[in-house]
């Protein structure tokens, strides 16, 4: 047989373009190698000879170090000759017939064309069947015809010794073969235009970025997949800048809420470009939701609001991976540890996977020797010679539904049958004893979509030894189907057991053991080039050199961008009894906060929950003018009959809500009274003064009762909770006194120091946890500290503020506090690690607040109530109030009545409606 291929090609017109775009191409850009580009196609015609001569009409694709030819009948396979491996090109002028009539083409002689010898041609698609590539070896004589001088040059580019030099020849065919196309609209106005690269799994596309008032554009240089993408910028939800190579080049748009699947993905050639591209959109976008931090979604998670799975995608997404890069796909855990059991059982801890140490520390005898050989290598140092993410790993889950992209990353070939994803049994296994797989999953393991483990499409990917065919992906005994599977993997991963242990594993792939001591401590270090930081491509000046190391990035797979610099806190979940793991994290947290027993949801009452979700229709009862100054305090009896206010003009008034009545006034002192509380029987009422003391009032006597002289300054705060009285002050100083209700009532108080609180700044406010294990103060510099009200030490000291804390409040499970600043934040911390977990800012300081964890309900500056879902970070409810600054706020224990008092000397009652 004559293996001799002549292909001639026709000029292009416009109507012939339009007709080729009507067939279902199988071209795709999986067809080239790595940092090749695509540049143009031609109307073809594939000549060969054996008995009889053929004509097949189809399309050439010139690319930077390959031509493909793809014919127009699906049953012919798609030609590949790479440059390469050519020997040389000849041309052949109109008027040189001998050779064309040779080859029956004389019906074509009206077009030039170009004859390649080359050794070697790859048919792809035979049959029109995704399967391997047959490579044919044999010298072959090819005849190609198109533009003759493109084809001379990509053939001396691919001639070149170094890669380097390669590349920049293929560059000046980048910057040559570019033009531009119209806009959209003639009003529309250029902001930018720059050169970039479209990402998709495995292939990036050169192109031109133009971004306008109206909409952003890219226009691949080669018009692959379609001419132009256009995105309204009006349409556009979200941005996200990204590590592309560890180099921060990346853009990522997404017009939707789905966090898997962006509408595209750029990448520039410097940063100075995409952060300019970025901050256009961000700003320009009336609708443009603002990123989320990390520290938000930890927040909502610990709370319940958001699944453990939508938390990994939202951590995946902030860190950088993405569904369009596989060397940076979204990473999961494995979560099940049974792949054996005829039933899975959720309240066994066996049946899970050990969360807090990484798949290479699992298996103890393997551990030991991976650190053997840790300690005898020389620097840089790395426990583990291959990543729990890369592509191969992406794709040895996906090579059932993505074949091509297992054929590209391989070279036109599947991996042996034995090494492909077979069973999930046989994977786990491997995961713990390979020498050198480390592998987690990915997001798919946990969606709904079963096809990844179906070989739907009827892929022949070889036998196994022993002659099994590979098929569908064999499931554990306790799936009876791949539906079966995906479901009992999402309970397992909403599970109770992983819920308390998640945040150990995302410290090991997002948070502080990523780097590090802690990661060498946790025995979580992998090769050096995976980090970002790592190399600084940029500095590399040898082409060959850094094209190697970015190959090695792409392929080796990447770690997460760190997103937790601090321990990670606990989910807050019930506890199951039959689960006795204990975390890896320190627990004594747990033993301050028995309001842990309880989901943050459950509230204690359902009167609560309802008073809440109405607090936007807060009524005004009734508005009285009791000071003559700004007030300070508010106190209410158990029963609610009377009210006790205290305020800058140095009084305590005694308020009847019965008869709407001032009923007493006292005076202790010539300066400002700061706060008060009612010890409990309700007999004594506590002020504190800017005179440096505390005032004990008798409400039966209707006089001052005791006083403790206790501070060098301004008395700003106090608590009280079983017998101990908290006083805070702008000595720095927040002072724990023996207070006990019925020895003041008898005049026996003696009011014993029973620990000193030393700040660096003045105090400006405190607060107490509902049980009174925890302690909150808030200081004029800013920083917010928490105490253990049993040892009195130090839990966490947080620079929160830039200006005074205002006012602090901990969640009803004492799991964090919120604190309002004169810096105009609202900051949520986690008490348990002292992470700031949410910041939202206010347009004015917010003096005080009462919050049920969820939503705030606070005063202003200005005098407006705002009611705030702090989780959406923004007002819901605004209720006209005082003239003035808003100073003081108490609410019932039913959450139903609500007394404020103002800077406008006005003290106003409030309830909720139903």
């Amino acid at each position: 047989m004559d293996t001799r291929i002549c292909v001639t090609v026709l000029p292009l017109c416009p109507q012939l373009i339009d007709g080729f775009v009507l067939f279902s191409s199988r071209f795709s850009l999986l067809l080239l190698d790595l940092e090749e580009y695509y540049f143009e196609q031609h109307t073809a015609y594939n000549v060969t000879r054996s008995s009889t001569t053929q004509k097949v009409r189809g399309s050439l694709k010139i690319c930077s170090k390959s031509v493909i030819f793809e014919p127009e009948p699906l049953s012919e396979p798609i030609l590949k000759i790479p440059l390469r491996d050519c020997q040389k090109i000849e041309g052949v002028e109109e008027n040189d017939l001998t050779e064309m009539r040779l080859l029956g083409t004389d019906l074509f002689l009206m077009s030039f064309s170009v004859f390649v010898f080359c050794l070697k041609v790859y048919y792809i698609k035979e049959g029109n069947v995704v399967a391997p590539y047959r490579i044919e070896r044999k010298d072959a004589f090819c005849c190609l015809a198109s533009d003759e001088n493109l084809c001379f040059q990509l053939h001396r580019a691919s001639c070149l010794d170094k890669l380097g030099d390669q590349t920049a020849m293929m560059v000046f065919f980048f910057f040559f073969l570019f033009f531009l196309n119209s806009f959209q609209s003639v009003s529309e106005k250029l902001h930018m235009e720059c050169e970039a690269e479209m990402v998709s799994p495995l292939v990036t596309n050169p192109g031109h970025v133009c971004i306008t008032d109206q909409n952003l554009y890219f226009q691949p240089l080669n018009g692959h997949p379609e001419p132009v993408v256009q995105i309204s910028l009006r349409s556009v939800r979200r941005i996200y800048k990204r590590r592309h190579g560890l180099r921060p080049l990346g853009l990522e748009v997404f017009c939707s809420e789905n966090d898997l699947c962006s509408d595209i993905y750029l990448k520039f050639y410097n940063t100075k470009d995409r952060d300019e591209l970025y901050y256009y959109i961000a700003t320009f976008l009336e609708n443009h939701m603002a990123e989320h931090t990390a520290e938000s979604y930890m927040l909502q998670w610990q709370r319940g609001h958001i699944s453990n799975y939508q938390y990994l995608l939202h951590l995946n997404n902030l860190a950088d991976r993405s569904c369009n890069d596989l060397s940076q796909y979204p990473v999961f855990p494995w979560v099940i540890a049974d792949y054996t059991s005829a039933e899975l059982d959720f309240r066994n801890p066996a049946s899970f996977r050990d969360l807090s140490k990484p798949v290479g520390a699992l298996n103890p005898e393997r551990l030991e020797r991976l650190l053997a050989r840790y300690r005898d290598m020389p620097e840089p140092k790395f426990m583990y010679g291959s990543h729990y993410s890369s592509p191969g790993y992406v794709l040895f889950y996906l090579v059932r539904v993505a074949p091509e992209y297992m054929l590209c990353l391989q070279n036109g070939r599947y991996d042996h049958a034995d090494r492909m994803f077979n069973s999930v049994a046989e994977t786990w296994k491997n995961c713990l004893e390979g020498a050198t797989d480390f592998k987690e999953l990915i997001p798919e393991f946990y969606g709904n979509d079963t096809s990844f483990l179906e070989n739907s499409l009827n892929l022949n990917l070889g036998k196994r030894q022993g002659g099994r065919t590979v098929g569908d992906v064999a499931l554990p005994p306790w799936a009876s189907d791949a539906t079966d599977f995906l479901q009992k993997s999402q309970k397992a991963l909403e599970s109770q057991f992983v819920s308390q242990h998640l945040h150990e594993w995302i410290d090991l792939v997002f948070g502080y053991k990523q780097r590090g001591s802690e990661a060498i401590a946790a025995h979580n270090v992998f090769h050096p080039v995976t980090y970002e930081g790592s190399i600084d491509c940029d500095s590399i000046e040898d082409p060959d050199q850094k094209i190697a190391v970015l190959t090695q990035i792409l392929e080796f797979g990447q770690t997460p961008k760190q997103l937790f610099t601090t321990p990670h806190p606990q989910r807050i979940t019930p506890r199951f009894q039959s689960m006795t793991r204990t975390p890896s994290q320190n627990t004594s947290f747990n033993e301050l906060s028995p309001g842990t027993d309880s989901s943050f949801e459950d509230l204690t009452e359902e009167s609560r929950r309802l008073a809440w979700s109405n607090m936007g229709k807060l009524k005004l009862v009734a508005s009285h003018k009791l000071h003559k100054e700004a007030i300070t305090g508010i106190a209410v009896t158990r029963n609610g009959a009377s009210v006790f206010t205290t305020s800058q003009d140095s009084t305590l008034k005694m308020f009847s809500k019965e008869s709407g009545s001032l009923q007493r006034s006292m005076s202790f002192s010539n300066m400002a009274l700061s706060s008060c509380l009612i010890l409990p029987e309700d007999a004594t009422v506590v002020c504190s003064s800017w005179d440096n003391n505390v005032y004990f009032y008798s409400i039966a006597y209707g006089r001052r009762q005791d006083t403790i002289m206790g501070h060098d300054d301004a008395v700003s705060k106090m608590c009280w909770r079983d017998n101990q009285l908290y006083t805070a002050s702008w000595d720095s100083t927040v002072k724990v006194w023996r207070c006990v209700p019925a020895d003041i009532m008898n005049k026996r108080s003696q009011f014993q120091l029973l620990a000193e609180l030393e700040h660096d700044a003045g105090v400006n406010t405190i607060v107490l946890n509902h049980a009174g294990t925890l302690l909150a103060s808030g200081t004029k510099e800013g920083v917010v500290s928490m105490w253990n009200t049993g040892s009195f030490v130090l839990l966490q000291q947080v620079p929160c503020h830039s200006g005074k804390v205002h006012d602090l409040a901990f969640s009803p499970d004492s799991r964090h506090v919120l604190s309002a600043g004169e810096d105009s934040c609202l900051r949520v911390l986690d008490v348990q690690t002292g992470m700031v977990l949410s910041t939202v800012a206010t347009e004015e300081p917010q003096r005080c607040f009462c919050w049920d964890g969820d939503t705030v309900l606070s005063g202003t500056v200005s005098g407006e109530l705002l009611v705030w879902d702090l989780m959406a970070g923004k007002v819901t409810h605004r209720i006209p109030a005082h003239t003035g600054p808003l100073t003081a706020m108490w609410m019932n224990e039913q959450c139903s009545s609500i007394i404020t008092g103002g800077e406008d000397k006005q003290v106003i009652f409030w309830k909720t409606q139903f």
